[in-house]
């Protein structure tokens, strides 16, 4: 069939629609790896009530945004969505699809400016995390697009050139059987430099403790680049932190920004993209001044120690034991690490505090309701919300708006080119 794809949404897919017929417009299509205004001629794969599903078999009129993807594994891995696309555009559609959700779910037309910050587009990640199959034969990789089947995968040119050796290294260990069969995941983590690795090693929940030291040891003699090796044993249920069992050498590395160094454990979040970390501070803390700060989901003190040279006090609040053992190593003598959950900590720790700002960084599910509603009692004068989700943000933003907040600043931040990733930064002021 053919159809025109009216523009990209979320999560990487073109929108295009199917013949109107007696009941109106024309059920929406779901279309992978194409373009804002291409024609294409497709197949439909998968058809509900209110949505179909469909597979571009061929561009018969391409965008003139449309390039050559560089890695060969691009629209078997699901990783990349959009190396089809010039990065300048890539910008654009996203730039497009935040202004939509805005408009839809937050009912906000963006007044101010929309500032667009690119990255290099290429080997910006500084964390990869892939799964380790040993039988029938050794595979290590990704999983394939739309699904939970293992491909594997030789080389990454998101990643690193560092984390691209290392698994060129993983690679040929892995084909001689001198890589342990226990491994199920390996993370590697590169500093700010890209000459040094912390690498993380997950297992099954049953390994012993012997049986991880010896697995901590081997994988250290393939990768000679690792500062350390730590080795996790799963947890029973998914959204317990992994513990962690055994490592050699180091379980930290420092990781070194314009704004000081950082102490990262194995495991620990911490912004993926190596060239944008430093922007990302600044826009978030420059021209930010006062008594006090307070910085909630806080991780290992990135944005809180850029604040505390402005800000008399900074209160840091992080829920995992993991990030917050860093953060309390990080934390500067005017930096206050508080180890809670933010809305515990807002319902039951902020009473006397008066935040002339409060810097926002939620996980892909955002603030929720009582967090929106906590910030609105709290009442800053100032209210920067960092966000990955369009959708949850657009959800925060709306309870935001209507406890009186106005959006000052707007920015896409392109933590993560050639994916649909979308991160952004909201700067909101309290209206007098």
């Amino acid at each position: 069939m053919l159809l025109q794809i009216e523009k990209l949404v979320y999560g990487g897919d073109g929108l295009a629609r199917l013949p109107a017929d007696e009941h109106g417009r024309g059920k929406a299509v779901f279309v992978p790896f194409v373009l804002d205004g291409e024609e294409i001629e497709a197949t439909l794969l998968e058809e509900k009530r209110g949505f179909a599903r469909a597979r571009a078999d061929e561009i018969l009129r391409p965008s003139a945004n449309r390039v050559a993807p560089l890695c060969s594994y691009f629209q078997s891995c699901g990783g990349c969505h959009y190396q089809h696309a010039a990065y300048e555009h890539q910008l654009e559609i996203k730039a497009a699809i935040l202004k939509e959700n805005l408009r839809r779910i937050a009912k906000v037309e963006l007044n101010c400016e929309l500032a667009l910050h690119a990255s290099p587009p290429w080997n910006y990640r500084n964390r990869t995390r892939m799964r380790v199959q040993s039988e029938p034969e050794f595979a290590l990789g990704y999983y394939k697009f739309n699904s939970h089947e293992l491909l594997p995968i030789e080389q990454c040119p998101i990643s690193s050139l560092l984390i691209n050796r290392a698994l060129a290294v993983l690679w040929i260990a892995g084909r001689a059987g001198h890589l342990p069969h226990e491994i199920q995941e390996i993370e590697l983590f590169a500093n700010a430099e890209d000459e040094e690795l912390l690498v993380g090693v997950y297992c099954d929940r049953t390994i012993a403790d012997g049986t991880a030291a010896s697995i901590a040891k081997a994988t250290k003699e393939f990768l000679p680049d690792a500062a350390g090796v730590v080795v996790f044993r799963r947890g029973e249920r998914i959204d317990m932190e992994a513990e962690r069992v055994a490592m050699i050498t180091a379980e930290q590395i420092t990781y070194a920004t314009q704004h000081g160094r950082f102490r990262v454990s194995a495991g620990t979040f911490f912004q993926v993209n190596r060239y944008l970390v430093d922007e990302l501070v600044s826009i978030v803390t420059q021209g930010k001044s006062g008594e006090a700060a307070l910085d909630l989901y806080a991780g290992v003190g990135l944005f809180s120690m850029a604040m505390a040279k402005s800000f008399a006090q900074v209160v840091a609040v992080e829920s995992s034991p993991t990030t917050y053992s860093d953060l309390l190593y990080n934390a500067k003598p005017n930096v206050r690490a508080v180890h809670a959950a933010t809305d515990r900590f807002l319902n039951q720790g902020s009473r006397k505090l008066r935040p002339d700002l409060v810097v926002v960084d939620p996980p892909r599910g955002g603030l929720g309701e009582v967090v929106v509603r906590s910030l609105g009692r709290l009442g800053a004068r100032q209210v920067t919300y960092i966000s990955c989700d369009p959708a949850t943000l657009s959800r925060d933003l709306a309870g935001l708006l209507s406890a009186g907040y106005g959006i000052q600043r707007a920015h896409v931040v392109d933590l993560f080119p050639q994916t649909f990733h979308i991160e952004t930064v909201f700067e909101l002021v309290k209206a007098a």
